[in-house]
């Protein structure tokens, strides 16, 4: 009996099992658990430092004025394109005519003076000649001897003085050229007029510092001052690929490679965070740049071009040797798998290797959604033009 009934037990064991997992399967069947996945494929990637930048000019100069007088015409206007050398503006040189004419008079005055000395240098180089021939028949006191000898030397003194006032007085003509000369503001390099300071009509003064007429800057290159955080600075340095976009144009790439980054920070009054300028150059030979816009900068870290990428968000737990664990659907199943990867930009992850491309890895599933996410859809509340 024992035995009829250990067998009677098994039998009715093994049909309970059969009826249970054919019920979990068609529960399984009706509750199915759908999976969200992606599939492995090649494309390009990269890890890049985010900044926010501004544009500036290559290279900048103010044009100023070294003489001072009224501003007699200006011969540019906001946006011209000049070339080195070109007039820009004209300062009236009355005042340094004026001077200059002052000193050629200076060097005629001398010039006369010496003149007269030198006429006189020789009536007393004769008369040192006559005494020197009558001393020597002891006809004349010595006296008129030394006395024809200072005249002399004192005669060669003065013209000698007056050598030193001519010379002095040629670099005052020289200066007072210059001057005139200064009068004539010439552009110092090729580049484009970015701000008019002083308008025609207005008077310069430049006692104490060169007044600034107006601003050429060199727009062919374009200098990009990117604000790097002091959490990412560490991360690049010079000769990382750079390239950025434009508020106003957010599709086109302008591509440069990073120069420098300068030593100290840069920070701002309402902000306590510490930055440090980032600096590159792209061309800008058609001149859709312009000076002071704002650029959406990403300096390039590493990157890839057509390599296995997968979604970082499949990536499970990194284990001690580095790998990560894969959720891969095989068969309407998951399957844990192990994969080497590379460049991870928290968006995208290559993949070294353990994954093929074409392969669905999971990163989602409808078991890990909230009840209440499902039935957020449901209306909540009295319905419309209830009590309130």
């Amino acid at each position: 009996m024992s035995r009829r009934n250990l067998i009677l037990s098994s039998t009715i064991v093994l049909v309970l099992s059969v009826v249970g997992l054919f019920l979990w399967k068609q529960q399984a069947a009706q509750t199915g658990v759908s999976y969200l996945t992606a599939t492995a494929t090649r494309m390009d990637i990269e890890d890049r430092v985010l900044a926010s930048g501004v544009l500036y000019a290559l290279k900048t100069v103010e044009v100023g004025a070294q003489v001072s007088g009224q501003l007699k015409k200006l011969h540019v206007a906001l946006g011209d394109k000049v070339k080195a050398g070109q007039l820009l503006a004209e300062i009236d040189p009355v005042l340094q005519q004026n001077t200059l004419k002052e000193s050629t008079a200076q060097i005629d005055n001398l010039q006369a003076q010496k003149r007269s000395k030198q006429a006189l240098l020789h009536q007393y180089e004769l008369a040192l000649q006559r005494q020197q021939q009558m001393a020597v028949k002891d006809a004349a006191p010595k006296s008129d001897l030394e006395s024809a000898q200072a005249q002399l030397d004192s005669t060669r003194a003065e013209i000698a003085a007056l050598d030193a006032q001519i010379a002095k007085a040629r670099i005052a003509v020289d200066t007072a050229k210059a001057n005139l000369g200064y009068t004539r503001i010439v552009a110092p390099m090729d580049g484009v007029v970015i701000s008019i300071v002083t308008e025609e009509g207005q008077t310069v003064v430049s006692a104490q510092a060169a007044p600034t007429i107006l601003k050429l800057a060199n727009l062919h290159t374009i200098t990009v001052k990117a604000q790097i955080s002091e959490a990412d600075v560490t991360k690049v340095k010079p000769g990382q690929p750079a390239y950025f976009t434009t508020l106003g144009d957010s599709t086109t790439r302008h591509y440069g490679v990073l120069r420098a980054i300068e030593p100290g920070p840069y920070t701002t009054s309402t902000s306590s965070a510490v930055y440090y300028n980032g600096l590159f150059e792209v061309p800008n030979p058609e001149g859709r740049l312009r000076v002071s816009m704002t650029a959406q900068v990403s300096i390039v870290l590493q990157q890839a071009k057509q390599v296995l990428c997968i979604p970082s968000g499949a990536l499970g737990e990194q284990e001690k040797d580095g790998r990560y664990l894969v959720k891969v659907l095989r068969n309407t199943q998951p399957e844990l798998r192990r994969v080497r990867i590379g460049i991870n930009n928290h968006s995208q992850a290559q993949v070294l290797e353990g994954l093929q491309q074409g392969e669905s890895v999971v990163i989602g599933d409808s078991a890990s959604v909230p009840k209440t996410e499902k039935t957020s859809s449901m209306p909540q509340g009295p319905p419309p033009g209830g009590r309130r």
